[in-house]
């Protein structure tokens, strides 16, 4: 991690050509003085708290860290400071491999990130998807290359015109999915990263299942092809998947992708209320879930906002200018209740996200598995 930029100013005399955190609006001036460089530090250190007590250290040869986050409109929310971006990547460097959903054109922020996570830190992107039900969104997979590689296997999901049924509702997903291959050790897989359409009800429940109907279908044949060599896939991603929408899982289940079991019935969004991002898997039989001593799949979401942008009075009180300053009717703020309803509801999700980052652990060591399972055959 890239921690230049929360420096003391007496420490960066001879090297201010290294910071990340300037002002391209105004005449690049630093985004962080002194009292907010204080503030990202003390929350840094409480988060990486968190992220310990929650989350698997990273371990050689044996573990990959495999994570999802859909960070809210990322690009196109212009307020979002220095620090929010910092507490992002810290999050990020929990993990191996991140795909993020909604990450749209303007790709300032999402630069940023990089040059904090470091060199050893690579990247693929997608195309923004074009027209209006596209958002203005692409996908992207970012991974520490110190513990995995990628296999050089990209693309994006479009549906031929042969599966477009007669009068179909849709004859695209709305934000074209991507898909990528990794490779850990001996293992090759491939990640495809979705964000369904959204909304509840009869309209919306039937666009998604279509969506998913499609995508199945494109799955079914790149698992079915001899040709291709990352047999083991995941499906990962916002699914938008409701409560009653157990017939979409479905389509996804009898293709024999088996969704995480740490994850199961776990809320996602920031409300807790839904069970948005999902995981599934089709995997072969030494591609494993890492599981703990009572033989429980590792896997879980990280609610974020238990360490920082915290639903405290004295937490919320920090950020009481910078909320005046960025809403677009001040005069609404008018007391403690109105500044904490608009802080949850609103200004910390557009910091970070409406989204919580759901993750698995892979177990990649199985090589006792793998020579019994040969010896038994000879």
């Amino acid at each position: 991690m890239w921690y230049n930029d929360l420096k003391p100013d007496s420490e960066l005399m001879n090297d201010r050509y290294s910071l990340i955190m300037l002002d391209s609006e105004d005449n690049y001036s630093r985004m962080l003085a002194d009292e907010g460089k204080k503030q990202t530090i003390t929350n840094l250190l409480r988060l990486r708290k968190g992220i310990l007590a929650n989350i698997p250290k990273k371990t050689v040869d044996t573990n990959l860290l495999l994570c999802s986050w859909n960070i809210k409109n990322f690009g196109t929310l212009k307020n979002r400071t220095a620090e929010s971006l910092y507490y992002i990547a810290e999050i990020i460097n929990a993990f191996d491999i991140v795909a993020i959903q909604e990450i749209n054109s303007d790709l300032s922020d999402f630069k940023k990130i990089l040059r904090i996570l470091g060199t050893h830190w690579k990247h693929t992107l997608s195309d923004v998807t074009e027209g209006n039900s596209g958002n203005d969104e692409r996908f992207g997979f970012i991974y520490d290359s110190r513990r995995v590689a990628h296999s050089g296997l990209l693309g994006e999901i479009v549906i031929s015109p042969e599966l477009i049924e007669d009068n179909a509702i849709i004859d695209q997903l709305k934000r074209t999915p991507t898909f990528a291959g990794f490779e850990s050790g001996w293992r090759k897989f491939s990640i495809v990263s979705v964000h369904l359409h959204p909304g509840d009800g009869s309209d919306n429940k039937a666009i998604r299942k279509e969506e998913v109907r499609l995508l199945m279908e494109i799955l079914k044949e790149k698992l079915d092809s001899s040709a291709f060599e990352n047999r083991n896939m995941i499906i990962l991603g916002d699914t938008n998947l409701y409560d009653d929408d157990d017939d979409i899982v479905k389509l996804i289940t009898d293709t024999n992708f088996i969704e995480s079991e740490g994850l199961k019935g776990k809320f996602t969004n920031t409300s807790l209320s839904q069970i948005y991002d999902r995981i599934f898997l089709n995997v072969d039989d030494y591609f494993k879930i890492a599981t703990d001593e009572n033989e429980i799949e590792k896997g879980g979401v990280f609610n974020l906002f238990n360490h920082v942008y915290m639903d405290s009075p004295d937490e919320i009180a920090k950020y009481h200018k910078l909320m005046l300053e960025q809403k677009e009717d001040p005069s609404t703020l008018t007391d403690n209740t109105k500044f904490r309803t608009y802080f949850n509801r609103y200004w910390k999700r557009n910091q970070m996200s409406d989204h919580l980052p759901i993750w698995l652990e892979l177990q990649t060591e199985s090589s006792d598995e793998f020579l019994i399972n040969k010896l038994n055959k000879l």
